[in-house]
This record gives structure tokens, C-alpha cells and sequence, in this order.
């Protein structure tokens, strides 16, 4: 055999070696590419809170027509747990919903919020290059050819700005906070939804309840 046809044979080998059909454990595999929100300020837990209510009237339309009562959030509950339930009755209430002060005879509402941290140098995926208006609502990301498109000053600068607003600035977030919202009687659970967002490093504090500080003060000094 000689030395062409040798090389030929071992590259079919690797070839065939990298695509076997059978594996002892399952391949790692990325997901598809998904959006999730980062929650940047106060206003966004309103949002959250308004979401949540439309997802549970949709589901509790089939349900009968009982008050609900919000249970308070537990000691050492997060701000942002707190501000969330706060929110929901209001949003609740404001939808024309029945809230009750006392759980007797209300369907029971629970939030829950949990705050996952990853490591720091988790992987970073945002988008590249500058946008491009092809047309009237589609737009293009281009870091080839500035001149792609042949498009007006204006369709451009629309693109550019829907861009830049819609993807957050920074790296991504090593912290994040699963949110799920159940509603329930003593029985069963009626309606139930979860979500996760995205969370600045730099206010962990008021997601995760474990953070929080107490101090007590012993005395005049």
C-alpha cells in the first residue's frame, strides 16, 4: 500500500470515527437561539407583575368565580419578591378581579421567586456588527460591507436604533431569577406559570433573599 492510498484509508477511518451512530452517553448539543429579558429597573417588575396576571386570567377563565388572596411573601423574602406581590395584587385588582385580605374561601395565590447563579465566565452571546435596513421591516446585521443595502439615511437609522434598544448592553449576566406564580385551592393547583429573567450583577442584592443583612442596635453609643 502506498503512502497516498495509506493517508486516504485513515482519513476515511477518522471520517467514519466522528461520525458513529452510537454514543455510551448523550451528546452535548446547543440549544436554538432564545431571548430573555434583564431586568434593569424598577418599572420592569411592574411589567413582569402585569404579564403574570393576564397569563393566570387567561387560565383561571375556565375556573369558578372566587376571590383570590395573595400570600405574603416569607420572612427574608427578597425586594424584589415583595415588590412583585405588592404589584400583583394591584395589577389583579386593577383587571377587575376579586383580591381578599384573608385566605377563607379564596383561591390562593403564590409567588415564588429563585435566584440562580452561574459562573462568571459563562459564555457570551451577543449580536455582531452594525444593522441594516434591507427594506420596510427587515433588517439585516452586517460587519462585511458598510455599503450593503444601498439603503436611506433615515430606514438605516431606524434599524440602528431597534437594534441598540433591543439587545442589552454588557456581557452576559452571570445571575439569574426564575419567577413562578400558582394559583390553587386546598386540593390542586389551578393555574401555575414561570419565567426567567436576566439580572444586572450589580443588584443581585435584590433578588436573592439570602443577601439581605440585619442589624440591631444594643444600646445608645
Amino acid at each position: 500500500m502506498d503512502v497516498k492510498a495509506a493517508a486516504a484509508l485513515m482519513a476515511a477511518c477518522a471520517l467514519a470515527g466522528c461520525a458513529m451512530p452510537y454514543s455510551p452517553v448523550p451528546v452535548a448539543t446547543n440549544f436554538p437561539n432564545t431571548e430573555q429579558p434583564k431586568l434593569q429597573a424598577a418599572a420592569h417588575w411592574d411589567v413582569i407583575a402585569r404579564h403574570v396576571q393576564k397569563s393566570l386570567s387567561n387560565e383561571l377563565k375556565k375556573s369558578s368565580p372566587r376571590p383570590f388572596y395573595v400570600a405574603e411573601p416569607k420572612s427574608g423574602a427578597s425586594e424584589f419578591e415583595q415588590a412583585l406581590a405588592s404589584n400583583l395584587i394591584t395589577s389583579m385588582v386593577n383587571a377587575g378581579h376579586t383580591v381578599s385580605l384573608t385566605p377563607a374561601g379564596a383561591l390562593k395565590v403564590d409567588v415564588k421567586v429563585q435566584a440562580v447563579s452561574f459562573a462568571a465566565n459563562r459564555p457570551q452571546y451577543t449580536y455582531r456588527g452594525e444593522p441594516t435596513a434591507l427594506a420596510a421591516g427587515i433588517w439585516a446585521l452586517s460587519d462585511i460591507d458598510p455599503t450593503v443595502g444601498l439603503v436611506s439615511t433615515v430606514a438605516a437609522a431606524d434599524a440602528y436604533q431597534w437594534f441598540r434598544a433591543k439587545f442589552a448592553p454588557g456581557a452576559t449576566p452571570k445571575t439569574e431569577v426564575i419567577v413562578t406564580v400558582s394559583v390553587s385551592d386546598q386540593y390542586r393547583y389551578l393555574a401555575r406559570t414561570s419565567s426567567a429573567y436576566y439580572v444586572a450583577d450589580a443588584d443581585v442584592a435584590l433578588y436573592d433573599g439570602g443577601m439581605i443583612k440585619e442589624y440591631k442596635l444594643r444600646g445608645d453609643r
